[in-house]
């Protein structure tokens, strides 16, 4: 089992601690390679180093692209709400992660379990 640690910005984090959301999207580039099932991701909030999330990955969902993730998986595991969902896009990713990044690497779904 290995320990990971990436940044998140705290609404995500939020909907992480309270099981709202249960799979984090993300580029899958050298880093998140390394991530197996069974480890553990600690999330430090991007506006409070002091808040620490410490999850336990229970899958790896690898694509091509957030086109195929956000037509494989539940959005409402992804972060989005029923208020929200319909105006979910693949798009809404490309903020976070270059088109051409996200071409080279393709990208994954890590679902994470609150421990």
């Amino acid at each position: 089992m290995n320990k990971h640690y990436m940044n998140l910005t705290p609404e995500p984090l939020e909907f992480i601690r309270s099981g709202r959301k249960t799979v984090e999207l993300r580029l899958y580039d050298e880093k998140r390679k390394a991530i197996r099932v069974g480890d553990k991701i600690t999330f430090t909030n991007t506006e409070d180093q002091e808040d620490t999330l410490t999850v336990s990955v229970d899958d790896l969902y690898l694509f091509d692209s957030f086109e195929e993730l956000y037509k494989a998986l539940p959005l409402t595991e992804c972060g989005y709400t029923e208020e929200d969902i319909d105006t979910a896009s693949p798009s809404d990713m490309d903020i976070y992660y270059p088109k051409e990044k996200q071409a080279k690497y393709g990208v994954v779904g890590i679902k994470v379990k609150v421990i």
